[in-house]
């Protein structure tokens, strides 16, 4: 895909479609279309390329109220549906939208192959935590002790992380952001456009319905400063009033510890410095797992083979080696029989 590209004429305007949005008053995911809404005449992709794919859920409702392509699969199938929409036509911009549940769950097995062969999606995975469509039943990514409909002495399951799930996948880009901060969405689902690759993008997004405020620890105006990590890319992991808590790598444990810059002989030069580009995935994964604070921004960006490349440099190898294909000699050939 192309780089960013102010494409001059479109604007967030020319990406809203003409279908009534019909989420709950007050849900998180309008938030979420407004910001894809206003990044998207900034990749620099024409609309007739760009396409997005969903699975089944509250979230899946996303393609409808875009005005570009768009599919609306089944349950948890949109990163295989989107893979084949990719490989048939590379030069697509293809972004996959789906939940918690519906990628976590039924959709698991598909989307941590999609993210394993690094096919060049844009996958926004809307974490809230509960099935919402279905009415409030608990969700891989439920906390321990939810009460839910499925669950009303509170689940036992431990929880699903998304970002480690997608780490774990040998994902080649991982980011989070927040439903409640539309400026640092933009910024994140513009850097997705930017990779070349499976870009993975979690989103807490709130339910208002079956799970309000439950990311409220971390989103809420009086504990985002505590709790809340702002990754930048070559700088220290510092957060709280003044920057005066930090995150360290603990040389006996190899754990992340939290620490209190200027306290016990603390300073900023112990404090680990974000390197998105890091190779070893294993410092991306720790902090992926923080809970509080939570790591906000693009967490892992690095280079990898992209699979449609791939497929196709394999398809002109065989090309050159066994020349054009024969449709009918290939089903006259071999082992044949007659019924009769």
């Amino acid at each position: 895909m192309s780089q960013l590209v102010d494409q001059g004429t479109l604007t967030k305007k020319d990406f809203a479609s003409k279908q009534d949005v019909r989420w709950c008053p007050g849900c998180g995911d309008y938030s979420i279309l407004s910001s894809v809404q206003s990044v998207m005449p900034e990749i620099g992709v024409p609309k007739e390329k760009i396409v997005f794919v969903s699975g089944i859920g509250c979230s899946s409702r996303f393609p409808h109220y875009m005005s570009t392509y768009g599919f609306h699969s089944i349950h948890g199938r949109a990163p295989s549906v989107a893979t084949g929409l990719k490989l048939a036509n590379p030069d697509l911009s293809v972004w996959v939208v789906t939940g918690d549940g519906d990628g976590l769950s039924i959709g698991g097995n598909h989307l941590i192959h999609c993210i394993r062969r690094n096919i060049d999606l844009k996958i926004l995975l809307f974490n809230n935590k509960i099935y919402g469509l279905t009415k409030g039943q608990y969700s891989p990514t439920s906390d321990v002790g939810t009460k839910a409909k499925s669950t009303p002495y509170g689940s036992i399951d431990r929880a699903f992380n998304a970002i480690s799930v997608a780490i774990g996948s040998q994902a080649t880009f991982v980011a989070r952001t927040i439903d409640t901060d539309p400026k640092h969405m933009q910024e994140i689902f513009k850097r997705a456009a930017e990779h070349k690759g499976t870009a993975f993008v979690e989103i807490l997004q709130n339910c208002v319905i079956f799970n309000d405020k439950v990311h409220s620890p971390i989103t809420s105006p009086e504990n985002k400063i505590a709790n809340q990590l702002r990754l930048e890319h070559g700088k220290p992991m510092l957060f709280g009033k003044d920057n005066k808590n930090g995150v360290r790598l603990n040389p006996n444990t190899l754990d992340l510890e939290i620490v209190e810059v200027g306290s016990n002989g603390i300073t900023e030069q112990n404090i680990l410095v974000h390197d998105e580009k890091r190779i070893n995935p294993t410092i991306h994964f720790l902090t992926g797992e923080l809970d509080t604070p939570a790591a906000l921004g693009v967490i892992r960006n690095v280079e990898g083979p992209n699979f449609e490349e791939e497929v196709y440099k394999q398809i002109t190898k065989v090309k050159e080696l066994k020349g054009e294909g024969n449709l009918e000699k290939l089903l006259n050939s071999g082992e044949t029989w007659t019924i009769e």
